[in-house]
């Protein structure tokens, strides 16, 4: 069984039969080595951004989400909280209640989404980590005050030292006089105490009140439209979420982070699949050194496999010892090209020597993150091309010398 694998090894690093085909058998590792490097390296920078954008996003969304079944809206009282605050896994509950309004600042209008929150909001969702600029409070004695995304705050101009209002209007739930059209909308103050930044989404989307004042504004007494939950640290959110949908009855949908945001954590999946198998091909088309590779090895030792044949060799034995050539040519580019993808990852996950250059990102070096699983998927598809490729090579060619041999 280890005799084709000896000469294999003989044929690719003798030192005293060195010539211009060991060369070339070289030229084919570092061929194959490339590609596999590059794979390793691009994988792993596309999981650091991966990552990077699932914890921004994760800063603005609860661990859980649970909103009505049908309906945009929900009875306070047909949702005991207090009740799911004891449920196994649950850190803290807060209650929600958002609707769209048109936003008026010194002239300036825009659309956004008023978010009405309780006091246990933060305990929830970091927000007072996220200012950028003013404070997080919305209410400050009887005065109303607002927490604005950072996009919405430079469409309107806010500026949160000048004490001018926000305007919102909602439209009018109540009757509406037909002689008084304005009657058909609604409106409100709130002062800007603080500016966050998250992400574009979030940022350009979102104005945080209290919930008194957001259901007072669209006359939605006693109404919430989804409860934010946030789970203990060591805690499974899955876990959490089952044991809430089963407490909640299918009333009610219990979502996780990856069901709120299901659209991109798919999209981040379809690119990196998009990333490998583009990857992949680039891996398949630089294997082919090995086909030149291979027949030059095998027209070189014809002298050799005659003579293999005079004491018994038969066609299998022949095959085994180019198949064992064809993957240690491989095998050893493979290997040096996951080293090398690996060693350049780590430095620069460790020092991020490779930056963007761009102020205006929220990282200034490539981040890089290594799984595990990538690096044995590489290792898997880089074998079975050279596998097939091999094979196809070898007995093709031993089958057009076999008259000759």
């Amino acid at each position: 069984m280890r005799l084709p694998l000896l000469f294999a090894r003989r044929y690719f690093s003798s030192k005293k039969s060195f010539s211009v085909i060991n060369i070339i058998s070289r030229v084919s590792s570092f061929a194959v080595g490339i590609p596999v490097a590059a794979m390793v390296i691009l994988l792993s920078i596309f999981n650091g951004l991966s990552g990077l954008i699932a914890d921004q996003n994760s800063l603005g969304d609860p661990d859980i989400r649970i909103s009505p079944a049908r309906g945009k809206v929900f009875c306070t009282d047909s949702l005991d909280v207090a009740q799911l605050v004891n449920v196994e896994g649950v850190a803290a509950i807060s209650s929600v209640l958002e609707e769209s309004v048109l936003v008026e600042y010194r002239g300036a209008q825009a659309t956004a989404i008023l978010r009405g929150v309780d006091t246990l909001y933060t305990d929830v969702v970091p927000m007072d980590d996220l200012i950028v600029e003013g404070n997080y409070d919305l209410q400050f004695g009887d005065l109303q005050q607002a927490v604005v995304g950072q996009g919405v705050a430079y469409t309107l101009g806010v500026r949160t030292a000048l004490f001018d209002p926000l305007v919102l209007y909602t439209p009018n739930r109540g009757s509406v006089s037909m002689l008084l059209p304005v009657s058909a909308a609604k409106s409100a103050r709130l002062y800007p105490e603080g500016i966050y930044a998250l992400d574009a989404n979030h940022d350009g989307t979102y104005i945080f009140s209290t919930i008194e004042f957001a259901q007072r504004l669209f006359d939605y007494p006693d109404r919430l439209s989804f409860v934010a939950v946030a789970v203990e640290e060591g805690a499974s959110a899955d876990k959490v979420a089952e044991r809430l949908q089963e407490r909640l009855g299918n009333g009610y949908r219990v979502a996780t982070r990856e069901k709120q945001n299901a659209s991109l954590y798919r999209l981040m999946q379809y690119e990196k699949w998009g990333v490998f198998f583009i990857s992949l091909l680039v891996l398949l088309i630089a294997s082919f050194s090995l086909v030149g590779s291979l027949i030059m090895l095998i027209i070189d030792k014809k002298d050799d496999l005659a003579t293999l044949r005079t004491l018994g060799a038969n066609d299998r034995f022949i095959y085994r010892i180019f198949l064992n050539e064809g993957m240690l040519i491989s095998g050893w580019g493979a290997v040096g090209g996951i080293v090398l993808g690996l060693v350049v990852s780590l430095v620069q996950q460790k020092f991020g020597i490779v930056r963007i250059g761009g102020e205006s990102f929220l990282f200034d070096a490539y981040p890089v993150v290594v799984e595990v699983w990538d690096v044995v998927g590489i290792a898997v598809a880089a074998v079975g091309i050279s596998l097939a490729i091999t094979h196809l090579t070898v007995s093709r060619k031993l089958h057009s010398m076999r008259g000759n041999l």
